[in-house]
């Protein structure tokens, strides 16, 4: 069994944050396993933003969320995250992406370079001092090819007297292999 996946890493990344955070956004809900994760380790009065642009992804998550008697603490969206400033409206203290498609989804129905990158700017300006943004990028297929290419140089050229960024890959797996970049907002 492996003991470390990019979805495990990029929980233990924002651990801390999460432990403490009032504001926190999953912005692909996919399955529901971040927003479980969030919900299950935030404060009791932390509120959850859960976006989506595919029903049955919602519909999962809300299941999980009732299975644990969470849904209360999240607030599910059916839109695009690149949408987000139309919905939370004060600061971020955590942030997750999880990018590409539905597992067990249409595989044909997947994040783009076109509306991820919008949702990660908006996330970065809503991001408050201290709080992370975790994002697992998947270059094994086309358009995440493309996302993971695009997100190496926009990271790479964030600010660095503003964001600390840094990367957890498996190294020694295919170049295709899924890759975890954390975000760190440390000055306005």
């Amino acid at each position: 069994m492996q003991i470390l996946n990019p979805v495990s890493v990029a929980h233990k990344l924002i651990q801390e944050q999460v432990y403490r955070a009032e504001i926190l956004v999953d912005a692909t809900a996919g399955k529901g396993n971040d927003t479980l994760y969030l919900a299950e380790n935030s404060l009791a009065t932390a509120k959850i933003y859960a976006f989506d642009i595919q029903e049955l992804a919602l519909r999962c998550t809300k299941e999980k969320l009732q299975e644990k008697g969470l849904e209360r603490k999240v607030t599910l969206i059916l839109d695009n995250h690149a949408n987000v400033k139309q919905y939370v409206l004060r600061g971020v203290d955590v942030a997750i992406f999880n990018l590409g498609y539905l597992p067990g989804g249409n595989h044909e129905l997947t994040t783009t370079i076109d509306t991820t990158m919008p949702a990660i700017e908006a996330m970065l300006q809503l991001l408050n001092v201290g709080g992370v943004v975790a994002i697992t990028a998947y270059p094994g297929h086309e358009s995440g090819k493309r996302e993971y290419h695009y997100l190496i140089d926009f990271l790479s050229n964030l600010p660095v007297k503003n964001y600390t960024v840094s990367c957890w890959s498996m190294i020694n797996h295919a170049s295709t292999a899924p890759v975890v970049y954390l975000i760190e907002k440390v000055r306005s």
